[in-house]
């Protein structure tokens, strides 16, 4: 099996009225609770955007910030395990219709560890 990052930025539902949020999360939610069905679920989430990342130095120092690269990091992330990466395309489908919103599809690399 392999493990896939879907992900989208927090814009990308802006399109979407006040008042058919509630459905997009109840579509939302009967995806991953059909992905956890299908034993593919490995996490799912938002990131909070209310708090400001910091990073953390290889000495412990903790500073504000974020890589500059990363700055604009924000909105939903889902993790899947499965055995193509067509499959992980099937779930990265299924998320965006329920999202209304394009889905990014990432390959995580092998570890032998886990």
């Amino acid at each position: 099996m392999t493990r896939y990052l879907i992900s989208f930025p927090s814009d990308a539902m802006a399109h979407i009225p006040d008042e058919e949020q509630a459905e997009v999360g109840r579509a939302a939610h009967a995806v991953i609770a059909e992905a956890k069905e299908a034993g593919v679920y490995l996490f799912a989430g938002g990131l909070n955007e209310d708090v400001e990342p910091v990073m953390v130095a290889a000495d412990g120092t903790v500073a504000a910030g974020a890589y500059p690269q990363t700055k604009e990091l924000r909105g939903g992330v889902t993790i899947v395990d499965v055995p193509t990466r067509e499959a992980a395309l099937h779930w990265a489908a299924k998320i965006a219709a329920a999202c209304r919103c394009a889905q990014e599809v990432r390959q995580f690399m092998f570890d032998p560890l886990v």
